[in-house]
């Protein structure tokens, strides 16, 4: 009986002193913040319900927390310190604030994370298309501190340069062109709409060859297959299978660590029609490359 007495008295302790904290902690549009208090993780919804940015919370009750103020550059600077920082390059906006982005250096990230893969990038405060910055990993999620200053800035410019001709991926060749400058230039090229009409009109093209002679429908659809797998294969997921609904894909897929999933994906560009989670109504601000990112790095 006096175990149980003690542990409710810690409980209370806890719930005190909770109330009496204030805490800095990241915002995504449409999240929540989460903070550690005598080693208990505990999460909020933010009021105002719209905050998007790094804050200062004070604690409402168990479930809600007021934003304060907005943290300061040098409380920010102590927060990033303590997480693990990594070079990437910005490849694409998802929503809002977050971003899309490739490591710079494939091996460091394979060493330092037992990963290589797209990641969205969230609270991207500058930067654009191509651009090398240095952002944090909490163990969760990727955090943007600041644009990488002593990177070279000719590769961002040749990458631009390639991008306003429409140049494809395997054709942009320039001095110190990496295999990761190339993937990033993939990622950035197929959501340009110059690109995607041109591989629309390439499909209807190869369709129309294709029922024109034997054989012609599978090739069509192991060309529909073949998009959807490497669209999933560079997110870091993986094809299980998918079936004709008309206008749109049903895209059965799985993460890298297995968890499964099934979505709604535009036949045209691949847009996310229907996630099959929660994206607070913006499930078209992805597509199916960009999908597989996002919900790995949700919280």
């Amino acid at each position: 009986m006096a175990d149980i007495d003690n542990l409710l008295n810690e409980i209370a302790a806890q719930e005190t002193q909770l109330q009496d904290t204030e805490f800095l902690a990241p915002c995504v549009q449409g999240g929540n913040v989460r903070t550690s208090v005598a080693n208990l993780i505990y999460t909020f919804t933010p009021q105002p319900s719209d905050f998007e940015g790094w804050g200062i919370f004070r604690p409402v009750d168990e479930k809600t927390a007021e934003v304060v103020e907005e943290a300061s550059l040098p409380q920010l600077a102590e927060y990033l310190k303590l997480l693990k920082p990594l070079r990437l390059r910005l490849a694409y906006p998802l929503r809002s604030l977050t971003w899309l982005a490739y490591p710079i250096n494939e091996s460091d990230m394979q060493q330092r994370l037992g990963m290589v893969k797209p990641v969205p990038v969230h609270l991207v405060s500058e930067g654009a298309a191509f651009e090398p910055i240095i952002a944090r990993f909490d163990g969760t999620a990727f955090w943007f501190d600041e644009i990488d200053r002593r990177a070279e800035p000719q590769p961002t410019e040749q990458l631009r340069e390639q991008l306003e001709q429409v140049t494809l991926a395997d054709q942009v060749r320039f001095t110190g062109m990496t295999p990761e400058m190339r993937t990033v230039y993939e990622l950035v090229l197929q959501q340009t709409p110059a690109y995607q009409q041109r591989e629309h009109h390439r499909r209807q093209a190869r369709e129309a060859e294709g029922a024109g002679g034997a054989g012609g429908a599978g090739g069509a659809e192991r060309t529909d297959e073949q998009r959807l797998r490497d669209a999933l294969q560079m997110g870091g997921g993986r094809l299980r299978t998918f079936r004709d609904r008309g206008e749109f894909w049903q895209v059965e897929w799985t993460t890298r660590d297995g968890e499964r999933h099934t979505s709604a994906i535009a036949k045209g560009d691949l847009t996310v029609m229907s996630s099959g989670i929660c994206l607070s109504g913006c499930d078209r601000d992805f597509d199916l490359q960009s999908l597989v990112g996002v919900i790995e790095a949700r919280f």
